[in-house]
């Protein structure tokens, strides 16, 4: 009787424990999805501290090499010289520019793709504003050249840093996109070219998030660069023709009206257009 009173006052305590640990789950469950607690996992940086000292070592090295790049060349007024922000900036910095370009060319080219290329690599905005100058300053041709030879090089450049430490920051960014992004891919394997240059040609998605995002899904380098080099064309001939009527633009959003937009979606939509035949012919 003793040994079966012992076991009934076991049971009962142990039964007593599960409800106190049962409580305290409930209990740090809630904690975590209290608005505090949210917060606090979504402000937590994603970088290990590892990660984070290669990322600050890369944009040393790139600020060192811009850096003497800049002592290099010629001098000139910097006090006038600044990084646009506005029409009205890059109205006026096309103006004080003008006499230095057509001196000392080659120099200006050298720190104009340095800056870009900087730009791009660590998407720092205002590449925007660096292609219409282009195009004010070197026309139709030349200009083009420049941006979609800077526009490719700053994008491998940030597919090969992303590649280093980009993986936690991009699913912390954006994690719905993320997975969206990696779905396509992996629905779109034969016909990869063809679905990266339309989503180059069109603004489907966003040039900075495919750069971080592609070398995460496994994109190969060698499709990554031949989109962003063809894909780029277009909307750099947009944007590198309206700098040629610098004076007539009154904001960046009259670039891509409804008008342009749809001219892009229909170059996009013919670049996907073979994967969209074979699909046809699949289900026939």
């Amino acid at each position: 009787m003793a040994s079966a009173r012992s076991l009934v006052i076991e049971i009962a305590a142990g039964n007593e424990r599960g409800k106190v640990l049962t409580m305290r789950d409930e209990e740090k469950a809630k904690e975590d999805d209290s608005p505090s607690a949210k917060r606090s996992k979504f402000e937590r940086f994603p970088l290990t501290r590892w990660e984070l000292a290669a990322a600050l070592g890369v944009f040393l090295v790139f600020s060192t090499g811009l850096f003497c790049i800049y002592l290099t060349m010629p001098a000139a007024d910097y006090g006038k010289l600044k990084l646009p922000r506005s029409i009205s900036d890059l109205r006026l910095l096309k103006d004080n520019l003008a006499t230095y370009v057509s001196e000392y060319p080659a120099q200006f080219i050298l720190g104009y793709c340095s800056t870009y290329i900087f730009m791009q690599t660590f998407m720092i905005p205002g590449t925007i504003f660096m292609s219409l100058l282009a195009g004010a300053l070197f026309g139709i041709v030349r200009g083009l050249f420049l941006v979609v030879f800077n526009a490719t090089a700053g994008a491998s450049s940030c597919f090969f840093l992303s590649k280093l430490i980009g993986r936690p920051l991009v699913n912390w960014l954006w994690p719905e996109k993320m997975r969206f992004f990696q779905s396509e891919i992996a629905k779109r394997k034969e016909k990869l070219l063809n679905y990266m240059l339309f989503l180059r040609v069109t603004p489907t998605l966003p040039n900075l998030f495919i750069n971080l995002a592609s070398p995460i899904v496994d994109i190969p380098f060698h499709i990554f660069f031949l989109a962003t080099l063809l894909g780029l064309i277009p909307a750099s001939y947009i944007t590198v023709k309206a700098g040629l009527a610098l004076g007539d633009l009154k904001s960046v959003k009259d670039l891509y009206d409804f008008k342009t937009l749809s001219v892009l979606f229909l170059i996009g939509s013919i670049s996907i257009f073979p994967t969209l035949l074979k699909r046809k012919r699949i289900y026939e």
